[in-house]
């Protein structure tokens, strides 16, 4: 007997990739149980599936950096923080966080399928011995149009989003002139296709190797010590921290500046189904 649940959740982090570099991504999460009926005629009680793997998932995956552990590309250092150099093309990156907020899978590459592969093996000590089979499948949102991967930290939030290099896939909505303008949505999410936005609070200084320039990010927050040393180019700097209704804030003025003084409204995503709305 299959016991299933689509859309069970949804993850935002982000991950390595060995020629994007630094990816904010969104996974929406389904899973499915296989075993036997119980006394109580069940594979499985949902509210024990949805509880437990939600739980695990947030405290795992979610807003979390992951990365593939046994890459070539990964020059990997442990202390008291996770210290790491990431390889990707002629470029590369370092970042030091806690180890909380480093999540590392065993495979060679962060895919949807490695991740459920890794995910699958942790969660079997958790969900009851009568499971015989589990499934957990990670897909991106469909159907939403333009979209871009950003990455990003906000060191005064309390909660994980403190996390230096946690990220999303977002959609974006901007109206100019009360029209929907799906070319400015175009050139937004072009501009902004596997980016790091960096507060400019945030940026400790700036310097040149072997011919790249690199932003060095550093702040403390409650859970720790955080550092990211990433090239200028994957970064875009703003002047406020990177909240989504700052971002969604930047984004309007910046179009209405652009386009002389245009009314402009835009819909800005964190991921999936939530967002802000900001107007200029």
């Amino acid at each position: 007997m299959h016991l299933f649940v689509d859309n069970l959740t949804n993850v935002d982090f982000s991950y390595l990739h060995p020629t994007r570099g630094l990816v904010g991504e969104t996974w929406l999460a389904s899973i499915v149980l296989e075993g036997a009926l119980d006394e109580q005629g069940m594979v499985c009680d949902f509210g024990v599936v949805k509880k437990t793997v939600r739980n695990w998932l947030d405290a795992s995956i979610d807003h979390s950096l992951v990365v593939a552990k046994e890459s070539t590309q990964l020059i990997q250092q442990r202390a008291n923080d996770v210290s790491l150099t990431w390889r990707y093309g002629d470029r590369k990156l370092e970042c030091t966080s806690p180890l909380e907020a480093i999540t590392f899978i065993n495979s060679d590459m962060v895919t949807p399928d490695s991740v459920a592969h890794w995910c699958i093996g942790e969660l079997r000590e958790l969900l009851p011995q009568t499971i015989d089979r589990i499934q957990l499948r990670f897909e991106p949102e469909t159907g939403t149009g333009h979209f871009y991967h950003y990455s990003h930290g906000l060191k005064k939030h309390a909660g994980n989003c403190q996390r230096i290099a946690h990220g999303h896939r977002s959609t974006i909505k901007i109206y100019r002139q009360e029209e929907r303008d799906h070319t400015l949505e175009q050139q937004w999410c072009a501009r902004w296709q596997d980016i790091y936005i960096g507060s400019q609070d945030d940026l400790l200084r700036e310097f040149t190797d072997n011919g790249t320039t690199f932003y060095e990010f550093r702040y403390v927050a409650q859970q720790g010590n955080f550092v990211l040393v990433i090239p200028a180019q994957d970064c875009y700097l703003i002047p406020t921290d990177s909240t989504v209704e700052l971002i969604a804030q930047h984004i309007a003025n910046t179009v209405s500046a652009e386009h002389s003084n245009a009314n402009v409204k835009v819909h800005a995503y964190e991921g999936i189904g939530k967002g802000a709305v900001a107007f200029a």
